[in-house]
């Protein structure tokens, strides 16, 4: 059973419908060996490869471009690692933004380990790259690839992908695309050669990456050869799970136009209202051009932990935009990139069918919320 309000899509969007009927029928259909020749091997080596089909479409990329791995994270390991490792010879040198996924800056450390170089360019107070300094660095000696999301993942700004892949081709240079928050949701940029996404992200179930690696680029993965997902990652293919994750994205797509438009709406809401009724609150990120589910503010003087806590037991399921944690005080490299507050941050992230009296609810109770984590704080 879901909370009243579950306000936590950027994290995980619930199943969808339709993957979980196609997830049930998969499992009786699609269980046995797709690498095997006898009949229950073929049916589901069918299964795969239509849901691979239905999956490269909806991205913009030929069916054998696209490979399926166990997670988002991973398909951002592997692209990152990967190009890297097959454009050794044009060169050592990583472009990220500072705002990447945590999956990216990891996959540039160990690269960094190895002996290679990361470039981390800045971002403007919404989180926006400086794309003037994205294309000066691309187009460095030794550049090997450049990564760059299509919406933040804390924040929901949207990155100017489409330019930036401009400049990263006029240098020859791969650019590797983590869709993750708006595959399915929005369209995807053109002019990319690599790219990851999540399903469950879209609703699909979890445990389903998605990487696409488009024909021509070098890639070798650093990983033992497997025969397995056109040699870029090993290991059983789950083809109940990507089956159902098509099926999410096939019915998330032909319902985003309107649905997305719908929920562009109540986030315009919350941040016009936020602004209203809780005193020292800044709404964080572009209020135009970003993810139409997500919307981050941050309270001056509010615990973020403490809050998150309060709305949980009011019945509302959200997040932080800041990674900062009890153990590690360490907060969002996100937030401190973009040079903001980063401490009593909140994220909304809208899934479909996110009701406007559920928002409205929320909108009633934060106020109180705040004022009372103020009072015991002593700063109200």
């Amino acid at each position: 059973m879901y909370p009243v309000a579950y306000f936590d899509a950027a994290s995980s969007e619930p199943l969808h419908p339709q993957a979980r009927e196609a997830l049930l029928a998969a499992i009786d259909a699609g269980w046995a060996d797709p690498a095997r020749l006898y009949g229950a091997a073929r049916r589901a080596h069918l299964l795969l490869e239509q849901a691979r089909t239905d999956v490269a479409e909806a991205l913009g990329a030929r069916p054998d471009e696209v490979s399926f791995t166990a997670s988002g994270t991973q398909a951002v390991h592997l692209g990152v690692l990967g190009t890297l490792h097959g454009r050794r010879r044009a060169g050592r040198h990583l472009v990220t933004s500072a705002v990447e996924h945590s999956s990216v800056l990891h996959a540039g450390q160990v690269h960094e380990r190895e002996g290679g170089t990361v470039e981390t360019v800045g971002v403007d107070l919404s989180g926006r790259v400086d794309l003037a300094r994205f294309a000066e660095a691309v187009a460095a000696p030794g550049t090997a690839l450049a990564c760059l999301q299509t919406a933040n993942h804390e924040v929901g700004t949207t990155q100017p992908v489409a330019e930036a892949a401009g400049a990263c081709r006029a240098h020859g240079v791969p650019l590797l695309v983590d869709a993750a928050q708006t595959a399915g949701r929005m369209p995807i940029p053109p002019g990319w050669s690599v790219l990851a996404a999540s399903a469950h992200k879209w609703g699909g179930p979890a445990g389903v990456g998605v990487l696409a690696v488009r024909k021509g680029t070098r890639f070798r993965s650093f990983l033992p050869e497997d025969e397995r997902e056109r040699r870029r990652v090993p290991g059983f293919e789950n083809v109940p799970a990507v089956v159902a994750a098509a099926a999410a994205l096939r019915a998330v797509r032909a319902e985003a136009e309107r649905e997305q438009a719908r929920l562009s709406a109540l986030v315009d809401r919350i941040r016009a209202r936020v602004k209203e009724t809780v005193p020292d609150v800044e709404v964080i990120g572009d209020p135009v051009g970003r993810a139409p589910h997500i919307v981050t503010f941050s309270c001056l003087y509010v615990d973020g932990e403490a809050l998150l806590t309060e709305l949980d037991k009011a019945g509302f399921a959200v997040s932080s935009g800041s990674s900062c944690t009890a153990s590690t005080l360490r907060p969002s490299h996100v937030l401190e990139a973009m040079g903001v507050l980063t401490h009593g941050n909140v994220r909304v992230s809208l899934p479909r069918r996110t009701r406007a009296d559920e928002v409205d609810a929320f909108l009633a109770a934060l106020p109180d919320l705040v004022r009372r984590i103020r009072q015991d704080a002593g700063v109200a």
